[in-house]
């Protein structure tokens, strides 16, 4: 009965997984003719995906080079991006053990998609299994729409605008900013961090900007109202 149980969340996993694998497709097409509209060589831009191997910090790094700015910059962007998988690790640790050399191949998929897809299990057992489907198979997607959109489209500089792929980068991220708007407190970070991206950027240097907004996050929380009676809520 246990296995039977085990095996039916593994199969609804898969799909998850599927599912999430195949809807990045278009965005590891837009990056890697980004990334070639931005000057990188094929062998960059394929490292740069299997290396990385995360969409945000890959997109806001080539963005920052596309405009003008410095390696460091784009670099400094991609670590900001970055650090949410320091919690995705800590949450996730306790179903991912093992040998030191496994736990260090797997963090290579500590990304969205597999923490939501591993997250999904009940058992540490099945959190494990979908963290693997849900990161391999966006692993593998990824690294393959990459190649596809940096050979595919040759002339990037005309088709990334015709075909509308420089607008998945902020659509991406305005995706993943949406549902965390409906907090109060996220609400006022996310408008503070768009006042002073707008005062920045024709004052500093490309990329610069969004390493100033990223301090709208130190933005405190409102004090929480007291209770009538006296007491807290």
């Amino acid at each position: 009965m246990v296995e039977t149980a085990e095996r039916t969340e593994v199969q609804r996993l898969q799909r998850q997984a599927a599912s999430i694998a195949l809807a990045v497709a278009p965005f590891g097409v837009a990056f890697g003719a980004l990334a070639a509209s931005a000057g990188l060589a094929l062998w960059q831009t394929v490292g740069f995906s299997a290396a990385v191997f995360t969409g945000s910090a890959q997109f806001a790094a080539v963005s920052v080079l596309a405009d003008g700015g410095s390696a460091a910059a784009a670099i400094a962007a991609g670590l900001l991006l970055n650090a949410r998988s320091l919690a995705f690790g800590v949450t996730l640790a306790p179903d991912l053990g093992g040998p030191l050399w496994r736990r260090a191949l797997e963090s290579q998929l500590m990304i969205d998609e597999a923490m939501a897809v591993g997250t999904a299990g009940s058992t540490p057992r099945t959190r494990r299994i979908g963290y693997l489907l849900g990161g391999g198979g966006v692993y593998l997607t990824w690294n393959a729409s990459t190649v596809l959109g940096a050979v595919a489209l040759p002339d990037t500089g005309t088709l990334v605008t015709d075909l509308g792929i420089d607008a998945t980068i902020p659509a991406a991220f305005l995706a993943l900013l949406w549902p965390r708007l409906q907090d109060p407190h996220q609400r006022r970070v996310a408008v503070v961090g768009a006042t002073i991206t707008l005062v920045a950027i024709p004052l500093t240097p490309p990329g610069v900007p969004i390493l100033l907004a990223a301090f709208a996050a130190l933005l405190p929380r409102a004090p929480a109202p007291a209770d009538p009676a006296g007491g807290r809520p």
